[in-house]
């Protein structure tokens, strides 16, 4: 998969965002094949929570900011059927938001860098048409994806409870 980024104020220079999403889309791409498909684009801006808050108002009737916005492009059967080598398809696209995330990662004791490795999974996951909101077992399927992919990149269970 090839990422197209987009990095804006606040997002602190220092880190290397492009990087980290990368790594953390490469090992996603390790326990969720279909992601792993060389056709396939994501476009993703760190942003702010203002941009995010627009965002998510103009899409999705909530007038506040959140962590991470996805916004897919293909259904799942869509993109479970696209071969490896096939034309140019574009996934979605994702919003992170910087004072949500570090506020969060704050919170939880972690740091910002593993905090957005960890929503770049959760939100790459939903553009691959999987959804937490839709059951028990959907969201216990993307926690384990996510757990897995983390583990991978050396980031702990960001659930605490999952035993893999």
């Amino acid at each position: 998969m090839t990422l197209e980024i987009d990095i804006e104020a606040p997002w602190p220079e220092s880190t290397d965002w492009e990087a980290l999403a990368a790594r953390a889309a490469g090992a996603l791409s390790v326990v969720a094949p279909e992601l792993a498909k060389e056709c396939l684009s994501t476009s993703m801006i760190f942003t702010s929570d203002a941009e995010v808050q627009v965002l998510n108002a103009e899409w999705r009737g909530k007038d506040k900011p959140t962590n991470v916005l996805s916004f897919p492009m293909l259904a799942r059967e869509d993109l479970l059927d696209l071969p490896d080598d096939g034309p140019p398809e574009l996934l979605g696209d994702i919003a992170l938001a910087y004072e949500t995330c570090a506020r969060e990662a704050m919170d939880k004791g972690i740091a910002l860098a593993d905090h957005a490795s960890h929503l770049i999974i959760h939100g790459l996951l939903h553009l691959a048409g999987l959804d937490h909101e839709i059951s028990e077992d959907d969201a216990r399927q993307m926690e384990i994806l996510e757990i897995k992919a983390l583990a991978l990149i050396g980031i702990a269970d960001p659930y605490g409870d999952h035993h893999l």
